[in-house]
């Protein structure tokens, strides 16, 4: 059975787009209660449940090959303080 929302698409993995569309839908749920069309304001509150449910409450995020970011087998180095141009070279003696 098909989904009406896919929640494993690649559109809906970042959270500001998941709370753009159920914000949007909580709106227009709004404006159809404040317009007095009780019969479309249900029809969107079922769809601003059904979006919030999907979307933000049962949402898991999946990981693909793509989104897997490979490791280099190199270390890291830390960086190397970077020498005093007054400090004698370590094989000068001091005077």
């Amino acid at each position: 059975m098909q989904k009406f929302i896919d929640p494993d698409h690649p559109f809906y993995r970042p959270l500001w787009r998941r709370l753009l569309i159920v914000g949007s839908c909580a709106l227009w749920t709004a404006v159809e209660f404040w317009n007095g069309a009780s019969t479309w304001g249900m029809i969107f509150l079922a769809v601003t449940a059904y979006t919030s449910a999907t979307l933000i409450v049962f949402f898991k995020p999946t990981t693909t090959s793509t989104d897997v970011v490979p490791q280099t087998t190199k270390t890291a180095v830390a960086p190397q303080p970077l020498a005093d141009p007054d400090a004698p070279a370590k094989d000068e003696p001091k005077v």
